[in-house]
């Protein structure tokens, strides 16, 4: 790609940009072992999709948002092209991956391949080719991706994130035993970080910035949105900086 050619990119990014932000929302919809929202009725149980509601009322009028499936569609007959066929307008035309994580995201005693969220994580990193209307081939980037930890039903982020000393200092254990693989391979996967090997937990310690997709609170979300989109945004510029994994 030639210098000029970059220019046209940033140009063109920065077009896209005024226009508002395109954002695929990859949840497990009927999860309801999140905390209460107020907007939810007492006599219904809180889900993630009304966590979903929540930031899409809070987003500017000029953003766009996609969701994922809503159903509970098996997957397991379905081959990868369908699969595809289902997901690609909304994730193609968006440049921003949310994925919501909350502690029933990944089902017990199902595969992996045969749940949405793995798919839409897949289709939100891959670069992808499809012709327009005049028949010019048109390749979309990968998608910049923030995951969003919800609050358990007791109000708890502990189940991800767990606070602990590590090697006399504080730190940050992630527990990542509920993640899908593909998001596990998004995570620590910065190519040059800084990591210090604790010899007396024998943990391995991570400074600074390490994921591409990296992992927020939602509370701290949902209050500047924007501010964590446009860091995944950035991250998405350096995007040769990350050990990238595409596929499941």
């Amino acid at each position: 790609m030639t210098a000029f050619d970059n220019l046209i990119e940033a140009w063109q990014r920065l077009l896209d940009e005024s226009k508002g932000h395109k954002i695929f929302v990859s949840y497990k919809f009927k999860d309801d072992d999140v905390y209460r929202l107020s907007r939810v009725p007492l006599y219904e149980a809180t889900t993630v999709r009304d966590y979903v509601n929540e930031f899409e009322d809070k987003l500017d009028k000029s953003d766009h948002i996609y969701k994922g499936e809503q159903d509970d569609e098996d997957l397991s007959d379905l081959s990868d092209e369908t699969i595809w066929e289902k997901l690609k307008d909304r994730i193609y035309d968006s440049s921003v991956t949310v994925v919501f994580i909350s502690p029933g995201m990944n089902e017990d005693g199902v595969a992996e391949r045969d749940q949405w969220i793995p798919w839409e994580i897949s289709y939100s990193l891959k670069e992808t080719t499809r012709k327009t209307e005049t028949g010019k081939s048109v390749t979309s980037h990968t998608n910049a991706m923030i995951a969003v930890v919800l609050p358990d039903s007791r109000n708890s982020y502990q189940y991800y994130f767990d606070e602990r000393s590590c090697c006399s200092q504080s730190c940050t254990l992630y527990n990542q035993d509920r993640l899908f693989r593909i998001m596990k391979k998004n995570m620590f996967n910065l190519k040059n970080a800084q990591i210090r090997n604790c010899i007396i937990d024998s943990n391995k310690i991570w400074y600074g910035e390490h994921s591409y997709i990296k992992a927020v609170r939602w509370n701290d979300f949902i209050t500047d949105y924007n501010k964590h989109i446009n860091e995944a945004l950035e991250r998405q510029n350096r995007l040769d900086d990350y050990d990238i994994t595409k596929d499941l």
